[in-house]
């Protein structure tokens, strides 16, 4: 089930890492989690994750979880 979140995203600051030169994925720190979107379409859809959804994504990618 997804659930809804509606966020005032006007003064979110985004970010991308440094090494991307085009197309990347933007995130923005939230008081209440993390927004995350695609750079080429910054007018379309924009996940959210709380911050223990956020931590634990970080965490599987740092152990390597998505590796391919």
């Amino acid at each position: 089930m997804v659930k809804k979140f509606e966020a005032d995203l006007s003064g979110a600051v985004w970010r991308r890492s440094a090494k991307s030169e085009e197309a990347a994925v933007e995130v923005a720190l939230l008081d209440n989690g993390v927004a995350v979107r695609d750079s080429r379409r910054p007018e379309g859809d924009v996940l959210f994750f709380t911050p223990a959804e956020w931590d634990a994504f970080v965490g599987g990618a740092k152990d390597g979880e998505f590796d391919l």
